[in-house]
C-alpha cells in the first residue's frame, strides 16, 4: 500500500498538515510565554532564548520544516521517482529519532512536571508537541512512502545534534539567571540540572542513558528503512519478473 502513488499523495498531504499544526503548537506556546514575561517584567530575550534551548521545541521544529520539506519535494520532483533523496532520507532520520526520543522520555520522565519554559503549559499545544508529533514521526517510519535504504554510518549523523545539544546545555547552564525563580543557574530538564538531588552523577547516568536510547531508537530507524528498501525492491523484481513472457524466459 505504501509504494502507491495514491498512498503517497494522502501522506505527503498529512506530512504537511502534521508540519502546520507543530508550528501553530510552538507558535501558541511562545506566544504565551513571552505574554508572561512581559506581564510579570522578566527578561524577555532570556525567556526566548530559554524557550528555544528545550530538546522538545528544537525536535519540533526541525521535523515541522522536514515534513514540510519532503511534502514539497514530492510534489514538484517525487511522483517521478522511486525514492526520496539521501540528504533528505538523513534528515528524516534524525527527527523522527528525535521525536519518538521526545516522546517516550516526556511521557516516562516528565509529565505531569512544569519545565522551566516562562508559562504554564498550553494543554492542546503541549500534547501535539510530546505524545502527538512522537506517534505521528513514528507511524512515518513505518508508513512513510519512498522510504529510502541509508547507510549504518548515518548514524553518525543522527546522534550529532543530541550530542551538540548537550554540550550547549551544560556549557550554558551556570551562565543564564533563572527569570522565573532567580536562581543562577538555568537547565531545560530537571535531570539535567547538577544542583539537583544527586548532583553530577545523576546527571552523568540520565546523559549516558537517554544516548544509549537514542542510539538504539536511530538504528530501528535505519534499519526499518533499510528493511523497507530491501522488501520494496524484492517486490518490483518479482513484478518484473512476473511479467516476462514464459517463453521468452525458457530462452
Amino acid at each position: 500500500m505504501t509504494r502507491t502513488r495514491g498512498w503517497a499523495t494522502v501522506w505527503t498531504v498529512v506530512r504537511l498538515a502534521m508540519a502546520g499544526v507543530t508550528v501553530a503548537a510552538i507558535s501558541a506556546q511562545l506566544t504565551k510565554s513571552i505574554g508572561t514575561a512581559i506581564e510579570l517584567g522578566r527578561d524577555v530575550p532570556t525567556t526566548i532564548a530559554n524557550f528555544f534551548s528545550f530538546f522538545t521545541i528544537l525536535s519540533n521544529a526541525a521535523a515541522a520544516v522536514v515534513l514540510a520539506w519532503i511534502a514539497v519535494w514530492y510534489l514538484f520532483k517525487g511522483r517521478r521517482t522511486d525514492a526520496e533523496p539521501h540528504g533528505l532520507a538523513v534528515a528524516l532520520a534524525c527527527v523522527s529519532t528525535y521525536m519518538i526520543i521526545t516522546g517516550i522520555v516526556y511521557n516516562t520522565l516528565l509529565r505531569g512536571i512544569e519545565l522551566p519554559q516562562g508559562s504554564a503549559p498550553i494543554p492542546w499545544s503541549n500534547e501535539v508537541l510530546h505524545l502527538i508529533g512522537p506517534i505521528f514521526l513514528l507511524l512515518d517510519v513505518f508508513l512513510g512512502p519512498l522510504r529510502r535504504s541509508l547507510p549504518w554510518r548515518s548514524l553518525w549523523a543522527v546522534v550529532a545534534f543530541p550530542i551538540v545539544w548537550v554540550i550547549y546545555t551544560m556549557i550554558r547552564g551556570p551562565l543564564v539567571t533563572n527569570p522565573v525563580s532567580a536562581d543562577p543557574f538555568w537547565y531545560p530538564y530537571p535531570f539535567l540540572n547538577p544542583n539537583n538531588p544527586g548532583g553530577w552523577p545523576s546527571v552523568v547516568l540520565y546523559v549516558i542513558g537517554i544516548a544509549a536510547a537514542i542510539v538504539a531508537v536511530g538504528a530501528f530507524v535505519v534499519w526499518w528503512g533499510r528493511r523497507r528498501a530491501a522488501s520494496a525492491m524484492a517486490s518490483d523484481d518479482a513484478g518484473e519478473a512476473a511479467s516476462v513472457p514464459s517463453s521468452v524466459a525458457s530462452d
